[in-house]
């Protein structure tokens, strides 16, 4: 039996997040690797773990299987994965929204007109796929004019390079490689739809409430680590400088990535984007969006399928809320209180 400091150590409540390689989730990385976690997690007498897992989707669905207690995540994945099977997860942080880092190429002069008739290749049934869709929207259009054609995101920018690929739909890293190619022409992006594809740090909502003290963990070390690469202070572009390294660039290619991330560095304008009545509007879209390509599952009936909380309230069945937008812990952060 251990008595002191070792049986305390033994019975520290321990927490294990997986992330995936993405501009906005980087810091995460960063706040793990230089001690800003343990600082924040031993403050609250617990242990937190970040493990990187290479495939992105792969990460999602280990967190859906209870592999972790939380992961990065997009807020449409975070709806048609982990929500729509059933296990209640809260979105922790919304870290920021694509502000450009999702676009449209096009060979040649042109707009989302000319796509008229034309196959585009994407990552079928990715946030790539939701972008087309508002982009054809917007112009009066609909996915029935074009034609999808799946692609893997590794295949992407090589496809591009080939002369019967005229036009994809991608993020970045891959995004600024193909757009290198010669007579690339973007035709949309991201930042004509704000706020709508969020990067998220989503924690599993009944280990949440069974342990508050993770929440005010994460909570703290996120926005002490946005604090830290924010500026352009010698501390800011090391940081950053580091988490272009830790995802294959370097610091040049990560603030140009950065630039198309709208970070919400401020726990307050967190707080008034989380509890605005534009997220579950936005929620909604997706919502209809992942229906109508069968994203919510087989049985699903509706759209309307999953029930989606924020602080202003409730959109789809409330009876089957799966995915909260909560403010709780942003609050803290807000008042200094963390």
């Amino acid at each position: 039996m251990l008595y002191g400091p070792a049986a305390l150590a033994a019975d520290k409540p321990a927490f294990k997040i997986c992330w995936s390689i993405y501009a906005g989730w980087m810091p995460w990385d960063y706040a793990q690797q230089t001690g800003i976690v343990k600082k924040w997690a031993d403050k609250y007498g617990i242990d937190i773990q970040f493990v990187q897992v290479n495939d992105y989707i792969e990460s999602v669905n280990q967190y859906t299987a209870g592999g972790f207690a939380g992961c990065t995540m997009t807020n449409m994945d975070a709806l048609t994965i982990p929500a729509a099977g059933g296990v209640d997860s809260t979105a922790l942080i919304v870290g920021d929204y694509s502000n450009g880092n999702d676009g449209i190429l096009l060979k040649g002069r042109g707009d989302i007109r000319s796509l008229k008739g034309q196959p585009v290749n994407l990552v079928q049934l990715s946030v790539s796929h939701y972008l087309l869709a508002r982009a054809l929207e917007k112009n009066g259009m609909s996915e029935k004019d074009v034609k999808v054609i799946n692609t893997a995101d590794a295949d992407l920018v090589a496809a591009f390079g080939t002369p019967d690929v005229k036009a994809i739909v991608t993020w970045n890293p891959l995004l600024a490689a193909a757009k290198q190619q010669p007579d690339s022409h973007e035709i949309f992006s991201s930042a004509q739809v704000p706020g709508e594809i969020l990067d998220l740090l989503v924690v599993n909502t009944t280990t949440l409430k069974a342990h508050p003290e993770l929440g005010k963990a994460l909570t703290g070390a996120w926005y002490e680590t946005l604090r830290t690469m924010s500026g352009d202070g010698d501390t800011a572009k090391k940081a950053r400088a580091m988490m272009g390294q830790s995802s294959g660039t370097d610091l040049k290619g990560f603030d140009e990535q950065l630039a198309a991330t709208f970070l919400f560095t401020d726990p307050k304008k967190t707080l008034e984007f989380v509890q605005g009545k534009q997220l579950l509007t936005t929620m909604r879209g997706v919502a209809e969006f992942s229906f109508k390509h069968g994203l919510l599952g087989d049985a699903a009936p509706s759209a309307d399928v999953v029930g989606i909380s924020s602080p202003a309230g409730v959109w789809g069945d409330s009876a089957n809320v799966k995915l909260r937008f909560s403010d709780e812990f942003v609050k803290l952060a807000a008042a200094g209180q963390l």
